[in-house]
């Protein structure tokens, strides 16, 4: 695979259902979801929600290399027992 392959390489996406926990603590909302551990806040019911979408989106986001590694092969000399 070249270089390029590997940048272009990009993991299927598909939507999947959440179920959200809200409720309010003195003048913020609070959105938490319920099968994963990631909450957020906001200052509307909807700001919440909005904000626990793009959380679970980061979280559920792919690890990317800042710098993609370099594959090769090496030569080892092994003994055989």
């Amino acid at each position: 695979m070249s270089r390029a392959d590997v940048l272009a390489f990009k993991e299927p996406r598909y939507e999947r259902q959440f179920t959200a926990r809200v409720w309010q603590e003195d003048e913020w909302f609070i959105a938490q979801c319920a099968e994963a551990d990631v909450a957020s806040h906001g200052k509307t019911e909807d700001e919440a929600l909005a904000n626990l979408r793009e959380a679970l989106e980061l979280y559920f986001e792919p690890p990317t290399a800042t710098i993609v590694p370099r594959i090769t092969s090496i030569e080892v000399d092994v003994d055989a027992a």
